[in-house]
């Protein structure tokens, strides 16, 4: 079996898709960022906009290993183990949107983002998780179907798949407030918002089953031929959709989750042919230091951004406000780029990477893995 022996490239898949996630998430200027490092504006697919749903994926991947123990039947101990670190992954991700300038004690909780990437990682976990082991795979496949399927009527009858028109957004609203949810759009709209949440459950599921292909292949080679060929079958059927339900990261739709879906079966197909097939794994082992540690480094990475910020922050002489991640790329990285400032905003996201892998190499050599 294929399984007998763990597959280096699902280590160096996850650690790659989390340093790309620390990497754009921590440009030195939101105002100078390189083209290919930018989400799109709105609908359309930058290869920042893979990042997520590579994430999630390669979560959904990792739940078909993590339920071997528990062989995919639900159980309470399953359950509980379950709820219990969807809980704890949603709730850092509320904490680390504590961190932020408030005027009073009050606005902690008046204006508190209540969603976010870790929440969504969390809710995608506890709800895949309880899917995929309560029902039989036929089931769970045409639960996934109908979802998407759904999803697209749905807001499609419900205003479209405009910014200020989705039923994603109205939905948050109502339930969240327009204080409780991102403004980073111009209007209050959230991209990790509650609907929205749901199709991303799929991103999942279609690692649970890649996992089992990874699992019942009966070598490697097997492996990247079933990856390839379904990745490209699903990956072109998301691109054609888009053509009516057009392919947008914010709302998540449905085109988006099979375009990303199969574009992440597709570079895992890839990774398992060159690492595990033809043995190029000293090159990706920095990736693979990342990937055994990928959530501990990202919410370290995240409470750091935010500390820079928001915590650290301080009055100028003339009123103004000066932040520690300001100050640090107009005195380093600006002078280190020659005050170009796209560069210096790259080389701030690259000096990130390289010290969050000596962070991570030093726990990887002491054999510490951090759960979360």
């Amino acid at each position: 079996m294929a399984s007998s022996k763990r597959l280096v490239a699902l280590d160096a898949f996850r650690g790659a898709t989390i340093a790309l996630m620390i990497m754009v998430n921590n440009p030195g200027s939101w105002g100078h960022i390189y083209s290919p490092l930018e989400h799109s504006k709105w609908s359309g697919c930058t290869p920042t906009d893979l990042v997520f749903p590579f994430f999630l994926f390669i979560v959904g991947v990792s739940m078909w290993f993590a339920f071997n123990k528990f062989n995919h039947q639900i159980s309470k101990p399953a359950v509980l183990k379950i709820i219990k670190r969807a809980l704890i992954i949603y709730g850092i991700g509320l904490f680390l949107n504590v961190l932020r300038p408030v005027g009073s004690f009050a606005e902690f909780f008046t204006h508190w983002r209540l969603v976010g990437v870790l929440q969504r990682i969390g809710i995608v976990y506890g709800v895949g998780s309880l899917m995929v082991l309560y029902f039989d795979e036929k089931k769970v496949k045409w639960i996934a179907g109908f979802i998407l399927v759904g999803y697209w009527v749905l807001l499609a009858f419900t205003g479209g798949f405009s910014l200020e028109g989705n039923l994603v957004r109205r939905i948050d609203i109502l339930l969240l407030g327009t204080n409780h949810i991102y403004h980073g759009y111009g209007v209050p709209f959230d991209p990790e918002g509650l609907l929205s949440t749901i199709p991303s459950i799929v991103t999942a599921i279609l690692g649970y089953f890649t996992g089992k292909i990874i699992t019942t292949a009966s070598e490697n080679k097997t492996i990247v031929k079933k990856l390839l060929l379904q990745g490209v079958g699903i990956a072109m059927l998301g691109y054609l959709w888009g053509f009516f339900f057009p392919i947008n990261k914010p709302i998540w739709t449905s085109s988006y989750v099979l375009y990303a879906g199969g574009l992440s079966m597709i570079i895992l197909g890839i990774a398992i042919y060159l690492i595990d097939v033809r043995g190029y794994k000293k090159i990706i082992q920095p990736f693979v230091v990342f990937g055994v540690n990928p959530l501990f480094i990202f919410v370290l990475s995240s409470f750091v951004a935010k500390t820079l910020v928001y915590i650290i922050r301080w009055e100028t002489a003339d009123g103004g406000i000066m932040t520690g991640k300001s100050w640090l790329y107009q005195n380093f990285f600006m002078p280190l780029a020659n005050n170009v400032e796209i560069n210096a905003s790259f080389l701030f996201a690259i000096l990130t990477i390289i010290i969050y892998w000596l962070i991570v190499d030093i726990l990887y050599k002491k054999n510490i893995f951090i759960k979360i």
